[in-house]
């Protein structure tokens, strides 16, 4: 069995522990603080024993680097695991959230080479293998050419995510609010990077440099090899070390010539 179909098979196994428990007491107890920082719930817990369950049984025993369990060193290669993204809208019964799913050869965030993320709320698998194309529900997504009209930014659909920005930020992200004239933020950022390689949003920032690897390294080769850009606040190709701590700022664009026009209009990148 090859590594991404284990992936799909944990992701499955943690949309059949999780789906009846979304929402309910049981999914909203605290159990302290996980690995990555953030409090650990039930439902956290019980996503993440369905992927290590899913590892065991086929025996795959590479370095997990885990949301709540932190670091799990094993024999060959990196399984970058976030089993719930999006915990506060699974505790509520909100659904938008999902399972993000990376293995990686090497301690690059470039070196993932299998991503999967499952929609936990209805369903949808996307998948990707490096220099194989991205998948919603095993068929091909990728961003198509754009027309003169759509590349102004007031047309565009901008994905942001705004919880716990400092008043700093957030003053300087008004310049960007005033550009768009459709501004989103859904609570799940590895799900809104799916939507943006299917292309129902056309930017999606992150400048608070709190979202860590394990929250978008499955998400970051869905949207590359859809064809999407994404890059660091210095203008750079994004990269990193899979440090489980480490946290980010990116801005992911459905082609470079997007991401031109945006730097080049919105003083907050310049």
């Amino acid at each position: 069995m090859s590594v991404l179909d284990i992936l799909k098979e944990a992701a499955f196994e943690v949309l059949n522990r999780t789906k009846l428990i979304a929402g309910t007491e049981e999914a909203s107890t605290k159990f302290g603080k996980g690995a990555g920082g953030d409090i650990s719930t039930g439902i956290d817990l019980v996503a993440e024993q369905a992927v290590l369950d899913t590892l065991q049984r086929h025996d795959f025993k590479p370095t997990i680097l885990g949301e709540e369990c932190g670091i799990i060193h094993g024999d060959t290669g990196y399984l970058i695991m976030d089993a719930i993204d999006g915990t506060t809208n699974a505790i509520r019964g909100i659904p938008f959230y999902c399972c993000s799913l990376a293995f990686a050869s090497e301690f690059k965030l470039s070196a993932v080479t299998d991503a999967v993320i499952m929609d936990l709320g209805n369903g949808d698998l996307y998948t990707s293998s490096k220099d194989n194309g991205a998948f919603m529900n095993s068929r091909r997504i990728e961003i198509g050419r754009w027309s003169g009209s759509e590349m102004e930014l007031q047309n565009m659909v901008l994905g942001m995510n705004i919880s716990g920005v400092s008043h700093e930020i957030l003053n300087n992200l008004s310049s960007v609010l005033s550009m768009f004239k459709h501004a989103r933020h859904f609570g799940a950022n590895a799900l809104e990077l799916c939507y943006l390689a299917r292309g129902l949003i056309d930017v999606y920032l992150d400048v608070r440099n709190k979202i860590r690897i394990t929250d978008m390294a499955a998400a970051y080769l869905v949207v590359k090899e859809a064809g999407c850009k994404i890059y660091s606040m210095n203008g750079e190709v994004l990269d990193s070390d899979l440090i489980p701590n480490h946290t980010l700022s990116f801005i992911a664009v459905r082609n470079e010539a997007i991401y031109k026009k945006i730097t080049s209009e919105v003083s907050v990148f310049k």
